[in-house]
């Protein structure tokens, strides 16, 4: 039976390929002839980073990402049965915070080997550097997108974290992070711990842990995130 390889991406396109891709990976990316992938072009620009032996235009890719609708997951499966196949998101690794886990869980279901590399994770290089609790932690994904909803979110989630003693992980859509960093300072009590980790092993990479009230003192001085892919951890105590 065919394998379903879960392949680490890049970060960020300023990382030089020699220091990313392991002998491990390599050799997996390399035999591989089929993907499924989060996004095409940025499929086939890792790969030709990767060096694949195989003409890019001759391998084979089907889309996967949060516009698939589910009845179009069944009908891969011939398409995985077929040969060992890859698994590619956009950055970072596959199914955590990205696109995936319904082929994952598809491949369990039929008996198809699914076999995870290892790689970077913006979440976890940052709780990482943070400095916060890493023993106990919790990912929420996406915040509501309307202010008064979030805000809410934000007090429910420094709640939980006091109560629990537990970091609490959340992501935003890079056009808004100021929007959210506004709300933190805004809505956080002032000894709150918040870890900003933006463009994680990039050029420009920034990764602070403060209170809240030392952020805002540096409010408009380095809080210039706006369109950087970011990571916000919390701890309240």
């Amino acid at each position: 039976m065919p394998v379903l390889y879960l392949i680490p991406s890049f970060l960020s396109d300023d990382i030089a390929p020699i220091q990313f891709f392991s002998t491990q990976n390599l050799s997996v990316i390399h035999s591989l002839r089929q993907f499924v992938v989060e996004d095409l072009r940025a499929a086939r620009r890792f790969l030709s980073k990767s060096k694949h032996p195989e003409q890019i235009d001759n391998l084979q890719f089907r889309i996967l990402n949060e516009h698939t609708p589910a009845s179009e997951i069944a009908p891969l499966l011939p398409y995985l049965k077929s040969a060992d196949t890859g698994v590619l998101s956009e950055a970072g690794i596959p199914c955590v915070a990205d696109p995936g886990a319904s082929i994952v869980r598809l491949s369990h279901a039929n008996g198809i080997t699914v076999v995870p590399l290892t790689g970077p994770s913006s979440i976890f290089l940052a709780l990482m550097a943070s400095g916060l609790n890493g023993q106990s932690f919790s990912f929420v994904g996406y915040l509501p997108v309307k202010k008064n909803e979030r805000r809410e979110r934000l007090k429910f989630l420094e709640l939980r974290s006091r109560k629990e003693n537990q970091t609490q992980i959340f992501i935003e859509t890079p056009y808004r992070n100021m929007q959210l960093i506004d709300d933190i300072l805004d809505c956080c009590h002032a000894e709150t711990m918040l870890c900003i980790a933006a463009d994680i092993t990039g050029a420009n990479e920034f990764i602070r842990t403060r209170s809240i009230v030392e952020w805002r003192r540096k409010r408009g001085e380095e809080l210039k995130l706006n369109k950087i892919p970011a990571v916000f951890l919390m701890q309240a105590f």
